[in-house]
């Protein structure tokens, strides 16, 4: 039986992806595209890519697929303290696509890209003999030389994090589990905010002037908070976590008292894209206030040590709990 009758590369480029197109990228109807940044600005450049059945559910909304793509790099510059001018697109479609697919994909997609005013640039569309993948280029600008590094903390550092932390990966445990009793206790609204959380990343781009302003060393929270704590800290530094100040949502603190055994989740399951940032103990008022002026939370939660080996999360009652597991592993 013959499949389904589909629009060529170049119609599909011309149907979902051209009106997506921003100023320099011609139409998408050339192989390059141009991007000249304002002057006295550094380019910052991330990507990062997206595997159905790895980092989504195959049968998630389309267009949450395509908010979630452009999502987690549009997380990566507003930890650099940039702001977003435009991305590149690969996607690579398995054997069963479909244009119904597709079409709800380019509008999440358009939509997440007009929200941060990241227009797209250009791209690949490939069949991927697999699963599909959707890799994301994004480019970004700062003034030059202000760029905030990932390994630059110092010892003292007041350390801090936007919004909440285990959400997301609350909302993956609710999605594989659903009729886990501590799931089954959370009244449907806070259900959905974990779902939701989990879907649809929430780039603090509205923190990116305030993180360039304070911030010593900056990066997203995408494989747990501990695990990536553990990366900024690099070695010859450590931290203390006061474990009661992680900011936690109504539904992660409802799902924790349910389950205590949760926090290992909250602590080390990914995908909160929220920012984990230093600052001078002095400095940090003004970033709080600052943020809070952009509509972000803000949360201290510790400080840098000149110990070794991975933070500490102390308790109420001053003991310490070390997550070794860390981070989710992408291999």
């Amino acid at each position: 039986m013959a499949g389904p009758v589909r629009a060529s590369e170049e119609g599909l480029i011309a149907r979902y992806f051209a009106p997506l197109a921003g100023p320099g990228a011609d139409g998408l109807r050339d192989d390059a595209a141009t991007l000249t940044p304002s002057p006295g600005h550094d380019l910052v450049l991330t990507t990062d890519a997206i595997v159905a059945g790895v980092h989504y559910f195959p049968d998630d909304p389309p267009a949450s697929i395509a908010r979630k793509a452009l999502g987690v790099n549009l997380s990566d510059i507003a930890a650099k303290g940039a702001v977003p001018r435009g991305f590149l697109l690969t996607l690579a479609l398995p054997d069963d696509w479909t244009e119904e697919w597709l079409a709800g994909f380019s509008a999440g997609l358009g939509a997440a890209a007009a929200e941060a005013g990241c227009p797209l640039l250009g791209g690949d569309t490939v069949r991927s003999g697999g699963p599909a993948l959707i890799g994301v280029t994004l480019m970004g600008e700062v003034p030059a030389g202000t760029i905030v590094r990932r390994n630059t903390a110092r010892i003292g550092d007041r350390i801090c994090v936007t919004g909440t932390i285990g959400d997301a990966a609350l909302g993956l445990q609710l999605r594989l589990e659903p009729e886990a009793p501590w799931a089954a206790g959370l009244e449907p609204a806070l259900r959905a905010v974990l779902a939701d959380r989990y879907l649809h990343p929430r780039p603090r781009l509205a923190a990116a002037q305030a993180i360039r302003r304070h911030a010593t060393a900056s990066m997203d929270v995408s494989d747990g908070l501990a695990g990536d704590l553990a990366k900024m800290l690099g070695t010859g530094r450590s931290a203390r976590i006061d474990l009661p100040a992680v900011p936690l949502s109504e539904a992660a603190r409802r799902a924790c008292a349910m389950d205590p055994d949760l926090i290992e989740a909250v602590l080390t399951g990914g995908d909160d894209y929220e920012i984990l940032c230093t600052v001078a103990p002095e400095a940090f008022e003004a970033f709080r206030v600052e943020a809070a002026a952009a509509g972000v939370r803000l949360t201290g939660l510790g400080h840098i040590t000149a110990d070794e080996g991975p933070p500490d999360f102390t308790l109420a009652d001053g003991t310490t709990r070390v997550f070794a597991a860390g981070a989710f592993s992408h291999f």
